[in-house]
């Protein structure tokens, strides 16, 4: 079901290494030979051979905390495709699939620079500053966590974070390995503390939260924001840079920035790809 890998990041990380978690074949995490995957002595992710009851660990409590030395360039690669770390989590919110890591990576490296515990609550993801809480909600069964996000991945589309062992048990994801998650940001940066950047300063999130079909169009949603400003400033952006026709649809308390329509398919995923090799967040293809 899921894929781990360690990457070795950019000199901007310091010499710190992402475990970069993804999808696999198996109901456990692999590497797949991916850059210094080699440091791990078990080839194979699993559950703890130490099994502890994680139903009354406390959540992590969110706090402003300066960002880690570590794991924020303003952009990184791996396997060939680059990411923008977001200058803020202010408002980040997104939709889509989780899955989790465990006893391979126990120990090891984080992105941040910290040791990955994975009793812990704390999670990987992309694109988010190091570290940053985040309320994680499992669509499937309501249950709610907060998590610590200090590690870099997945680093395949299908998977929006990836959570430690004992986040995914508490939030009933273990078992299946994946699960469908609501992903919030819970807190913000205080004025200055984030990067300058020429992608837009406000969050581009909820691109993997789809929006309301319009049958007989093919559009492309770039990002979702809790208030229309925040939308408005990467509908501007997108025009400026890329010349691109956009809108902006309301709904589910969301207002999302919309590419298009375009005529077909290949149209469109031609579009998707311009619009991440410019730097945003590869756009959500919305098929009526």
């Amino acid at each position: 079901m899921k894929r781990l890998a360690t990457v070795t990041l950019a000199t901007a990380f310091l010499g710190a290494c992402a475990t970069a978690p993804g999808p696999s074949g198996s109901g456990t995490p692999s590497h797949n030979g991916a850059p210094g995957s080699d440091r791990y002595s078990m080839a194979q992710d699993t559950p703890p051979k130490e099994r502890r009851d994680v139903s009354q660990l406390p959540e992590p409590i969110p706090k402003n905390e300066p960002r880690s030395r570590y794991g924020n360039p303003r952009t990184y690669s791996v396997w060939g495709k680059s990411y923008e770390v977001l200058p803020s989590a202010e408002g980040y919110i997104a939709e889509g699939q989780a899955s989790w890591y465990g006893q391979k990576f126990h120990g090891h490296r984080t992105s941040s620079g910290e040791s990955f515990d994975m009793y812990q609550f704390t999670a990987a993801h992309r694109s988010l500053p190091l570290p940053t809480y985040v309320r994680v909600t499992n669509l499937d069964n309501g249950k709610s966590l907060v998590v610590r996000v200090n590690d870099r991945g997945p680093f395949h589309e299908d998977r929006i974070i990836d959570l430690s062992w004992a986040a995914a048990v508490r939030l009933g994801i273990e078992q299946q390995g994946t699960g469908h998650v609501r992903v919030e940001a819970l807190t913000s940066n205080k004025p200055g503390d984030a990067p300058s950047s020429t992608v837009p300063t406000a969050v581009r999130a909820a691109v993997d939260s789809p929006p309301p079909n319009t049958p007989g169009q093919l559009y492309l949603q770039a990002g979702a924001f809790r208030d229309r400003a925040s939308a408005q400033r990467m509908q501007q952006e997108l025009q400026n840079r890329l010349g691109v026709q956009t809108r902006i649809r309301e709904g589910d308390d969301l207002f999302r920035v919309w590419i298009g329509p375009y005529q077909d398919d290949q149209a469109r995923q031609l579009a998707r790809q311009s619009v991440a090799e410019a730097g945003f967040e590869r756009p959500l293809p919305v098929t009526p």
